[in-house]
């Protein structure tokens, strides 16, 4: 589903990923922990395409990541929620989901992004 290779990011002349690796199958949930700076935020972003990598190669379903800009990498299924999620704390779940998918594109897959999301973590 997701593989990254030998990833490397800078900001500035300040390296920051260093030849990062990682494969994230079907089916699993993977866990990225460090301390502060260790660089967590910016692998996720450039996952997202909101940060370029200079070497390494993305791919997420098969399809090479590291040269979408992140509204196609977005339409592809993957995105990136910063820190503090900016959601909506007086509204539940499905109403957020809601709001996140009024974009037309977005919209018109809501019904069924929202089964096939459900029915990975409360099958019946």
């Amino acid at each position: 589903m997701l593989e990254v290779s030998k990833v490397n990011v800078f900001y500035g002349e300040i390296q920051v990923l260093f030849d990062v690796s990682l494969k994230v199958g079907d089916d699993e949930i993977v866990c990225i922990i460090g301390s502060n700076g260790a660089g967590k935020s910016t692998l996720l972003k450039t996952i997202s395409g909101l940060l370029h990598l200079v070497s390494g190669r993305i791919k997420f379903n098969g399809v090479e990541l590291q040269k979408l800009p992140p509204q196609e990498i977005t339409k592809l299924g993957v995105s990136y929620v910063a820190e503090g999620r900016k959601i909506f704390p007086s509204l539940t779940v499905l109403e957020n989901l809601t709001v996140a998918s009024s974009l037309p594109t977005a919209k018109k897959a809501r019904d069924e992004s929202l089964k096939s999301s459900y029915s990975k973590y409360f099958p019946d």
